[in-house]
């Protein structure tokens, strides 16, 4: 078969004389080559794409910066509320006191609202007996 059919004639005439005597007309699917103009036009809208794509890219850095700077504290603290719902508890820092019984040589650290948080065998410096120690006040009327 030839490569070519009707190039003799002006293109509206050519699909007409095509038509004309072809066996039948069907829809195909197919890559039609470019011609250098083409190609050279492709390129430029290739480059307008490109452009385009990062800027858009840049503001979706710059919008995935803002989110994580709103979500990232929000992370924490649900991490820290899972971790202490999980343990039933949380971690506390604030000021104890610390109470040495000398006879059964322990020592009791109570928090704020007189709770005993700690207990554990006295260490041998904790024992030595001073004069604060003895005078200590029971709340009693002694």
């Amino acid at each position: 078969m030839e490569k070519s059919i009707g190039k003799e004639y002006p293109q509206e005439e050519r699909i007409q004389f095509l038509k004309d005597n072809c066996d039948k007309v069907e829809k195909k699917t197919y890559m039609r080559q470019f011609s250098r103009e083409e190609i050279i036009q492709k390129k430029d809208e290739l480059s307008e794409a490109s452009i385009a794509i990062s800027d858009i890219e840049d503001e979706k850095r710059e919008a995935l910066k803002e989110i994580k700077v709103r979500l990232d504290p929000l992370m924490d603290q649900k991490k820290t509320l899972l971790t202490n719902i999980k343990q039933k508890a949380e971690e506390v820092k604030e000021e104890c006191f610390k109470f040495i019984d000398q006879e059964e040589r322990m020592v009791g650290f109570y928090n704020g609202e007189g709770n005993l948080i700690e207990l554990r065998p006295a260490y041998a410096d904790e024992l030595q007996t001073t004069i604060f120690q003895i005078n200590r006040k029971t709340g009693t009327n002694d």
